[in-house]
């Protein structure tokens, strides 16, 4: 019994004091708690109020300008109505590499902000101004600077479902011949041919530069090299692109699939077989022997067949099934602006031991690798010539064969700067909070 009533009078006891305590304490108020952070609110603001230039023009026009008096309803409109501010826009004044600001106009709903305020800056540039960025040229200081698009109307592709490797010429044309001195279609297999015997189509430098087969899993082959390499399904032609690599350091680009599979001339291949067994004709079958040979010339290799299938597939080798770009090319991505999509579908990997058995060192991932795979890459060899190679699912994202490229040859952007007097104006917002809790 005399523990039942010390333990009540104990519980009496502590909820006395707690009562007590609690009627003498001050409580910090929710401000307090949980301040507003004007800086923030500042800088959200100025975004808002600029998300269509209105901004930008309001703080060009003359002081007087009625524009002024509709910026600062949509000003007090974007507040809350407890909120005081300023808004102060400066001129930049630049010169002998300093910036001064000189007040222009300043507009307020308060003579004064309280002892607690923040601001934001946002600057901002006139509608007459232009912003040019200049890209440096592949081969500028030093040899090549020539990008070869075939784009040869006698050929056909495979594994470019939904293009034609016309269309897809054209994108790279756009997107890539800013970065290289002389930008040249390969209008046709004859061309192919003109170049591969080391003969120029408009006086372009022939060594060192980039070609592109836009045929996904076929290449163009020239009749008179179809008429002299026919046997082994066309794989000593592939043997010899391989050389021509290795002689003029090309860099080869493969956009799409297991490179080389097919080669392909309309006007040369015009009999009922001539097809892939898909239904696209002016073509013939080489087989995963191309690419074997392509390797062979590339290191400067004896021409020998082999038939074996040296790429990984989704289906056999787990986690191929989906790849994702390389931390470089993410990178590269956002310094040259072009996205591809982060994730894709590789089927036709390349093994990672390709590069000891012929030489070659991977000089940008394009793709994480996964294992002992890799999707997309650029192999160099340690001499002379360069594979690009992007063993994706049939649908072709040219975009990656874009950044690999420019991740590898990694030209620089000169961006222009605020050089004219009277562009670029400094606004400022300044806020603080009065009233309420």
């Amino acid at each position: 019994m005399m523990r039942t009533i010390e333990i009540l009078l104990v519980i009496i006891i502590i909820t006395a004091a707690f009562i007590i305590s609690s009627l003498f304490a001050v409580l910090p108020s929710p401000r307090q708690v949980s301040p507003l952070n004007l800086r923030r609110l500042a800088l959200t603001t100025l975004q808002t109020l600029d998300v269509d230039y209105d901004l930008s023009e309001i703080v060009f026009k003359p002081e007087d300008d009625s524009a002024w008096g509709e910026l600062q309803i949509a000003l007090s409109a974007c507040l809350p109505p407890n909120i005081v501010y300023n808004l102060t826009a400066y001129e930049v004044l630049s010169g002998s590499g300093t910036e001064l600001y000189t007040f222009i106009k300043s507009i307020s709903n308060a003579e004064s902000l309280g002892i607690d305020s923040d601001s934001a800056a946002y600057l901002v540039a006139s509608s007459n101004v232009t912003f040019n960025v200049v890209p440096e040229k592949v081969g500028e200081h030093g040899g090549g600077g020539t990008l070869y698009i075939l784009n040869c109307s006698d050929a056909n592709g495979w594994w470019i479902t939904g293009y034609t490797a016309q269309s897809l010429a054209e994108d790279l044309y756009n997107l890539l011949s800013p970065y290289f001195q002389v930008t040249i279609m390969v209008q046709n297999t004859t061309q192919l041919g003109q170049i591969l015997d080391g003969t120029q189509l408009q006086n372009e430098t022939l060594q060192h530069a980039v070609v592109i087969n836009t045929f996904g899993e076929a290449v163009p082959i020239p009749s008179s090299y179809a008429s002299t390499y026919d046997r082994d399904s066309y794989a000593e032609y592939c043997y010899q692109l391989g050389k021509r690599v290795h002689q003029y350091n090309w860099t080869w680009a493969s956009i799409v699939g297991y490179p080389l599979y097919y080669v392909s001339n309309t006007g040369y291949f015009t009999g009922s077989g001539d097809h892939n067994t898909w239904g696209i004709y002016g073509m013939k079958h080489v087989g995963p022997g191309g690419l074997n040979a392509f390797l062979r010339g590339l290191d400067n290799q004896p021409y020998s067949y082999s038939g074996s299938w040296i790429t990984g597939d989704s289906d056999d080798d787990i986690g191929l099934a989906s790849v994702q770009l390389s931390s470089e090319t993410l990178y590269y991505s956002n310094y040259y602006g072009i996205y591809p999509s982060p994730y894709h579908t590789a089927t036709r990997a390349l093994p990672s031991w390709i590069t000891g058995v012929y030489n070659l060192d991977v000089t940008t991932y394009i793709l994480v690798p996964v294992g002992n795979w890799i999707a997309g890459a650029v192999y160099r060899h340690t001499v002379s010539g360069a594979l690009l190679a992007l063993g994706l699912t049939r649908t072709p994202d040219i975009r990656l064969t874009v950044m690999g490229i420019l991740s590898d040859y990694k030209p620089r952007l000169f961006r222009s700067e605020y050089t004219a007097a009277g562009t670029s104006r400094l606004v400022v917002l300044q806020l603080g909070q009065t009233g309420g809790i």
